[in-house]
């Protein structure tokens, strides 16, 4: 049975305060650098990979950010087809 559009304007407005609480990310992977220690954020960029240095301090930190990516990707899927869905249950009616 579909949402009625109270029902996905909820929805809707549940997804835009979690994505608006989880914008502080990095786009990128934490990467080792071998037998050396240390580690680096790798991204790719006008397709080429780009490596930035992390002190070990921010390890953890620059963990939580990228994953926050991730977790962004998603939720804006969902809103994605939230708002689709509102636009054919508004022009239903």
């Amino acid at each position: 049975m579909p949402l009625n559009i109270v029902q996905l304007e909820s929805r809707r407005e549940r997804l835009r305060k979690e994505i608006a609480s989880n914008l502080d990310f990095l786009i990128g992977s934490v990467t080792s650098q071998g037998p050396r220690g240390g580690f680096s954020l790798t991204t790719a960029q006008n397709g080429k990979t780009r490596t930035k240095y992390i002190r070990s301090t921010l390890v953890a930190e620059v963990h939580k950010m990228t994953r926050r990516h991730g977790k962004l990707k998603g939720l804006l899927k969902e809103l994605s087809e939230v708002n689709w869905e509102l636009l054919k249950a508004k022009s239903e009616t």
